[in-house]
């Protein structure tokens, strides 16, 4: 894990970026980490743990970590100005 975030650190632009994720995750990897982004925006945004899991299909309890991951903090680095757009 500290090898994948040491090189995610030192990625420069978006499409570095880009081109690293799509050489390490296959297409669907990257539709489940979508996903789970999409679940702390929505947590975020009111909706309810069961619609979410309705609206991006998949389990309850994919949504319940996530919200207890956003109840804890783990995404205040999120939440800074550059991100602002996207967290709505």
């Amino acid at each position: 894990m500290r090898t994948l975030s040491r090189i995610i650190t030192d990625l420069k632009t978006e499409q570095q970026a880009d081109d690293f994720l799509l050489s390490l995750f296959t297409p669907d990897e990257l539709l489940e980490l979508n996903k789970r982004l999409q679940i702390v925006k929505l947590l975020k945004q009111g909706l309810s743990q069961r619609e979410i899991a309705q609206i991006l299909n998949v389990g309850v309890a994919t949504v319940s970590r996530g919200s207890h991951e956003l109840k804890i903090g783990k995404f205040k680095f999120l939440q800074n100005a550059s991100h602002k757009k996207w967290w709505g």
